[in-house]
This record gives structure tokens, C-alpha cells and sequence, in this order.
């Protein structure tokens, strides 16, 4: 199983789009706080649809305290920022993929101390990112490609 981190989600629409596409692959969805919206927000629900009660959700206060339970796991970051491409990885299960909030990122102060673990999704030069709900899909359909897409059919 694979674990999305989004770290500070802002848009209910992007959550509830991330939450069914981890619903529908089995991956777990780690959720940092801050959100700028209410869990229970109607916008939320309605893009998660009815997967809710398919998903595997974490809550955190801190990107830290995902670290800390989670000792000895791989975080890929990924960022615009970073030099390695997403598609360069060889992703093992298990393995966390993390997200910034969609007007941020993620900060410097943690892509700096995890700069070795960031990653890209290549684009043009002069746009600024994709939507997050599509950047998890991206990554996300990657790593599951490499494993063979086990257990999805």
C-alpha cells in the first residue's frame, strides 16, 4: 500500500478528488493540519462521493509527527522546486508521497532538510504547477505502475 501526505490542503474539491483516487487504489490518505476547510464540509464529501467509508484516513498536527510515526519509511516530496524527476524513482510499497497546500507547497524549511528526497513532475518552464488532485494521480498511477498494479484490476 502506498500513502499519500498532503500537508496542509486547502481546497475541499482536491481532498475529496485525492480521497477517491485513494479510495479506489487502496492507498492511505495522511492528512497535516492545518485545512482550510471543515472535514465535514459538503464540498468535501461530495467530491470524495460515496468512497469515504473505503478510505483509510491519518490526521496530524505537524509534517514531524507523520516522521516520527512512521520511523524508517521512504517521504518523496514533491515539489516544483526540485531538481529529480517523479518518474526517476524506483517506488517500493509502503512509500510516502507528500504534497505541499496548493498556494505554497510544502516551505523551504522542509525541502530544504528533505532535499534529497524531493522530486518534480516535469513541465513547462513558464506554468507554475498542475492542480494537486491531478499531481497525486500522476505520481500515484506511477509508483503503482511499478508495482504492477498488485491487487487492482
Amino acid at each position: 500500500m502506498f500513502n499519500i501526505v498532503l500537508v496542509e490542503p486547502e481546497i475541499p474539491q482536491n481532498t475529496g478528488n485525492i480521497s477517491r483516487t485513494c479510495a479506489v487504489t487502496g492507498t492511505a490518505l495522511h492528512m497535516v493540519r492545518p485545512f482550510g476547510f471543515e472535514i465535514t464540509d459538503k464540498q468535501l464529501k461530495r467530491a470524495g462521493l460515496d468512497y469515504w467509508h473505503d478510505l483509510s484516513v491519518f490526521y496530524y498536527d505537524s509534517f514531524e509527527e507523520v516522521e516520527q510515526k512512521h520511523p524508517g519509511a521512504r517521504f518523496f516530496l514533491l515539489s516544483t522546486h526540485a531538481v529529480n524527476s517523479y518518474a526517476d524513482v524506483e517506488y517500493r510499497d509502503g512509500d510516502f508521497l507528500v504534497f505541499g497546500k496548493e498556494t505554497a507547497g510544502l516551505g523551504t524549511a522542509l525541502l530544504t532538510r528533505r532535499a534529497a528526497d524531493a522530486v518534480r513532475i516535469p513541465m513547462l518552464p513558464s506554468q507554475r504547477s498542475l492542480n494537486l488532485s491531478n499531481a497525486v494521480a500522476v505520481v500515484l498511477y506511477e509508483a503503482l505502475r511499478q508495482q504492477g498494479f498488485a491487487s487492482l484490476c
